[in-house]
């Protein structure tokens, strides 16, 4: 009888065991996400590559839009608009089953809104860094040149030709990553190219019913000396959005304090 009673409890333990595991395993599949990030201006899919990897070990999904005329990509400046840039997370939104994450930073912040104005129901939450934030008719030039202090504004030197824009060498590191190591500023140099300037001047076109309809947040970079905390401040309160966080960083957290933003992006997107 002992023998029986000892041998229906060590089944019983089992089962629970077992229910536990597989109950455990579920909430941290369904946890996991998949996320969308376009970077700024003047940079490429080499400056998320840590915060990709910390993502990424926590099960989710991260993609890292190259987009057109930057990075590796040499698609002519002249042919480049804000709808090209769009339709390329578009497509890379549409090879994904589900709803993403999609984060923008700097310029990213004109073309996620665009996206989430074209196919508001693939998004599952809008995430702006040090991004601008354009209304309905505006253009990120509109917002750009108001950012009187900027070291990045005054240090632009357009090509002859108006099709790129550049950025005086020795204002790279103060504009984008003032507070990185001397390994991560070299990346930054090393990796830096002129950027097509035609995108910088084209409105968009943003509705309630779609864009408007998306949840929205934004992390203000608190040592920002390319879009400066002023300017953030402003545009998160002509947009309206109350959902606020904050990194005291640079331009660029994600590559001075890249578990940071790893964190907060996870945290925000639960």
């Amino acid at each position: 009888m002992k023998k029986i009673i000892l041998t229906l409890m060590l089944a019983a333990s089992l089962a629970v065991l077992f229910s536990c595991t597989k109950n455990n395993d579920n909430p941290i599949a369904s946890a996991a996400k998949t996320y969308v990030i376009v970077p700024g201006a003047w940079q490429a899919p080499y400056a998320w590559q840590f915060v990709k990897a910390n993502l990424e070990k926590s099960g989710n999904h991260v993609i890292v839009i190259e987009l057109p005329g930057h990075g590796a990509d040499q698609t002519l400046p002249q042919t480049l608009t804000m709808d090209v840039y769009r339709d390329k997370v578009i497509s890379a939104i549409n090879g994904i089953s589900g709803k993403v994450i999609l984060v923008g930073h700097s310029l990213g912040g004109v073309v996620i809104s665009e996206v989430a104005e074209k196919i508001p129901a693939r998004i599952e939450k809008l995430i702006y860094i040090a991004a601008y934030v354009p209304l309905a008719g505006q253009s990120l030039l509109d917002l750009a040149s108001t950012d009187t202090t900027s070291v990045l504004g005054q240090s632009l030197r357009p090509s002859v030709d108006m099709l790129t824009l550049d950025v005086l060498r020795d204002k790279i590191i103060d504009s984008f990553i003032g507070d990185g190591s001397t390994e991560i500023q070299n990346l930054v140099l090393s990796n830096f190219r002129v950027e097509p300037a035609i995108p910088f001047g084209n409105k968009v076109t943003l509705t309630e019913a779609n864009y408007g309809s998306v949840p929205k947040f934004y992390i203000k970079t608190l040592q920002d000396h390319a879009v400066t905390p002023k300017l953030q401040i402003r545009m998160i309160a002509a947009s309206g959005l109350k959902s606020i966080y904050q990194l005291n960083t640079s331009h660029s957290p994600f590559l001075s304090k890249p578990d940071s933003v790893a964190i907060l992006l996870t945290n925000i997107s639960k």
